[in-house]
């Protein structure tokens, strides 16, 4: 049903390269697929390079696309130029669009990776658990420092800044800097 109102909307064409049949609904995250709204109609290529690295010359198909007046469709092909912003060719057609600030985060929130605490050897960390220093730090506004090997219990992970995490020494709370703990098993 979706992929029907999607053919009629986009004239039976890709939405993205406009040159081949639509065959597919693709829902731009993190919309859901409950309207067609949030869906872009695409064809088997696009479909298959969505994901894909160095696709570079076959995405200059969004130059044109960009200009679409579908939110969707303008929110997916902002997106793949986001990807190629290092190339002169994206950078130039960033510069020249001025979409609704909406379809931008839209298109944004699909490229964020939720940031991880991970401790100097690349293990998650998480509230609670125990770490150890790996060395030895100045604790700044206080008069002491916390020697290598020191054990930190229950860390609590800053939300804001997955570099850092807060933990008791001395009975005192500070901000340690991740890479200076190691998960302690």
């Amino acid at each position: 049903m979706m992929l029907e109102k999607l053919k009629e909307r986009s004239e039976g064409l890709c939405e993205l390269c406009n040159k081949t049949e639509a065959v597919n609904a693709y829902t731009v995250s993190p919309k859901k697929d409950d309207a067609v709204e949030n869906q872009v109609g695409l064809c088997n290529d696009c479909l298959e390079r969505i994901d894909a690295a160095d696709q570079s010359f076959y995405w200059r198909v969004v130059e044109g696309s960009i200009w679409n007046p579908e939110p969707s469709v303008q929110a997916l092909s902002y997106r793949i130029l986001q990807r190629y912003k290092d190339e002169d060719w994206a950078s130039g057609v960033l510069s020249m669009v001025d979409l609704d600030e909406d379809t931008v985060q839209w298109a944004l929130s699909g490229l964020e990776v939720a940031a991880v605490h991970q401790d100097a050897f690349g293990n998650v960390l998480e509230n609670g658990d125990t770490v150890v220093l790996t060395q030895a730090l100045d604790v700044k506004g206080t008069n002491f420092s916390a020697p290598k090997g020191t054990v930190v219990k229950r860390i609590r992970l800053v939300h804001d800044n997955h570099e850092q995490i807060e933990g008791k020494i001395n009975e005192q709370m500070i901000v340690i800097l991740t890479k200076y703990v190691k998960k302690n098993n």
